[in-house]
């Protein structure tokens, strides 16, 4: 019953295959591995884009980081939600690489920005000419932090808005896979036809043991890229071991069902919530994140009965009145199991 994050997660057997059959033998370093350039296909195959450039770090802040760099300058700003990752959970990574530049928050409801707000805010920045941050890129968060999920047409609209600024769009990708299931979209569709520069494909949160893909749709940034990388101390040596567990996810559709599976729990789970009573979500249940409140004394319940998952925001305290709505984050995983929603939902009185 754990639903701490879905980086809690084991990794499935075909990583754990793909690697050990990776360790056999001599291998070239920094990315000149065979499997590498057969990584690099898979992902252009998959995205229609026979022209991208592909290319593995080990975290997802450096993706998001590494790749926001090539796209703004140090005197410029990421125009991003107020709850996006990269202003909420990355320690100030994306100002560090990027060499200074700022973040400026986009409000909206459900942790998504709203084309009317983007525009407003775009418009604002650098009324001062050489006084003020300039405007340098927009960073859309796919699934969000909330749960919730973008829709092709919504990423369509927030591209335009960029595109009449003529500003670079990220898209962080971490749960990508999750979105995908839930919009039923192509992963072309869901970026580089909406509008979306580079991506910030995740690997970690759907099961890898620890690798992203970096794809850029403008192949004239490879070469930054390659250099910020290294500067940045994220070109791996022993590289073949990021290209094994990226060409396993590949492979026969695996992060496909490995986010298909997530997906299914935390519906089975939201709905399941709904029945305690008093019990509200905070967010619609668009992918594998579910945001409810329910009375204290269930949470105490369910603490004490074993379960793992975060209060949020994380300052609230089992301690006080016993009915009071408290809030709560729940991810589920690939591994998550029916079993596991179903005895993490007794605990709460729900009965299967």
């Amino acid at each position: 019953m754990n639903f701490a994050s879905d980086n809690t997660s084991p990794v499935p057997p075909q990583v754990l295959d793909a690697l050990r059959e990776a360790n056999h033998g001599y291998a070239m370093p920094y990315g000149n591995d065979a499997i590498a350039a057969e990584v690099r296909d898979q992902i252009r195959t998959l995205f229609e884009a026979p022209e991208a450039e592909v290319f593995l770090v080990a975290t997802g802040s450096a993706a998001n980081a590494l790749a926001l760099a090539c796209i703004c300058p140090p005197w410029a700003t990421v125009f991003c939600h107020r709850n996006a990752h990269i202003e909420e959970d990355e320690c100030g990574a994306p100002e560090f690489y990027t060499g200074g530049a700022k973040m400026t928050l986009v409000e909206g409801p459900d942790v998504k920005m709203t084309p009317g707000n983007l525009d407003a805010e775009i418009a604002f920045a650098a009324r001062g000419g050489v006084h003020n941050v300039q405007r340098g890129a927009v960073s859309i968060t796919n699934v969000t932090e909330g749960g919730t999920v973008y829709s092709v047409d919504e990423v369509r609209a927030l591209c335009a808005v960029a595109r009449a600024y003529d500003l670079p769009v990220h898209m962080d990708g971490a749960r990508f896979s999750n979105a995908l299931v839930t919009t039923g979209a192509t992963p072309a569709d869901m970026t580089w036809r909406a509008g979306v520069d580079v991506l910030s494909f995740g690997g970690t949160k759907n099961g890898l043991m620890g690798v992203e893909a970096v794809v850029l749709f403008n192949p004239e940034k490879a070469w930054e890229f390659q250099l910020r990388r290294k500067r940045g101390g994220h070109l791996f040596s022993k590289h073949r071991y990021l290209s094994a567990q990226m060409q396993a996810y590949l492979t026969d559709d695996l992060w496909m069902k490995l986010a298909t599976r997530a997906n299914a729990s935390a519906a089975r789970l939201s709905a399941g919530l709904l029945r305690v009573e008093g019990a509200e979500l905070i967010y619609p249940t668009d992918a594998n994140m579910v945001f409810a409140k329910w009375p204290r004394a269930k949470h105490r319940a369910a603490m004490d009965g074993g379960a793992a998952y975060y209060m949020w925001p994380m300052d609230q305290s089992l301690d006080g009145p016993a009915e009071e709505l408290i809030s709560a984050r729940l991810v589920c995983s690939w591994s998550t199991t029916d079993e596991d929603v179903d005895q993490f939902l007794a605990l709460l009185g729900v009965d299967p």
